[in-house]
């Protein structure tokens, strides 16, 4: 039986295409080729930042966050970014009384960013606020605390393999994973994949299946 639902954040339930846009700006390259370099590096496995060095090999991505909150232009998001799946199945998991949590890398003022959308969760975790990140298993270990213990009894909900179906599914966490964002479309693991409990195209298709599967004991 399911029992709690936790959810990654960027590329899950925050739509985080204005933000790669921004920074395509605020290196001056155009919103395309930024786009098209970010798919280059997700088909090869690489960190997200190498997108950045591919335009400024000396790129720091904590130095720029700072420099674009000094000019006025800060790293943040907002309701207008959630995915429009995102609210009513965060709403319709609980509903059925299961807890439900977001728990992704995030950096320090996403937690309060987050607690102000006023979303239908118990927890909100983050990188930041837990001191540890994706895909480290101490992370999962956090997440699998934060949902009650039983880490057979929790799924957790991402669009990448290797950050979120591969470390949960390690720690004896069900997983679900999204097709959506550069990676649920371009980084497939078929190995990983059907090892999940579920494979969704939106999460509006969540809920009944979650509601089917513990309506048939697990």
């Amino acid at each position: 039986m399911i029992k709690a639902v936790f959810f990654d954040v960027g590329g899950t339930i925050l739509d985080e295409s204005r933000e790669f846009a921004e920074w395509a700006d605020w290196l001056g390259v155009p919103r395309h080729t930024f786009s098209a370099v970010f798919g280059a590096v997700v088909a090869r496995g690489l960190d997200f930042q190498e997108t950045f060095r591919a335009f400024r090999p000396d790129f720091d991505f904590a130095v720029e966050v700072e420099r674009r909150a000094a000019a006025g232009q800060p790293e943040t998001f907002g309701a207008e970014d959630l995915y429009p799946d995102a609210r009513g199945c965060l709403t319709a998991l609980r509903a059925q009384g299961l807890l439900v949590g977001l728990a992704g890398n995030q950096p320090a003022h996403a937690e309060s960013t987050l607690r102000a959308l006023n979303l239908a969760v118990d927890v909100i975790g983050t990188s930041h606020g837990w001191g540890v990140a994706k895909p480290a298993p101490a992370f999962f270990e956090r997440v699998v605390d934060a949902g009650g213990g039983v880490a057979s009894s929790i799924l957790y909900v991402g669009d990448r393999p290797d950050n979120d179906a591969g470390p949960a599914l390690a720690a004896g966490m069900k997983a679900c994973l999204i097709r959506r964002s550069p990676w649920g479309h371009i980084l497939d693991i078929p190995a990983m994949s059907e090892r999940c409990l579920f494979r969704i195209d939106s999460l509006d298709d969540l809920p009944s299946l979650v509601a089917k599967h513990n309506a048939a004991g697990g």
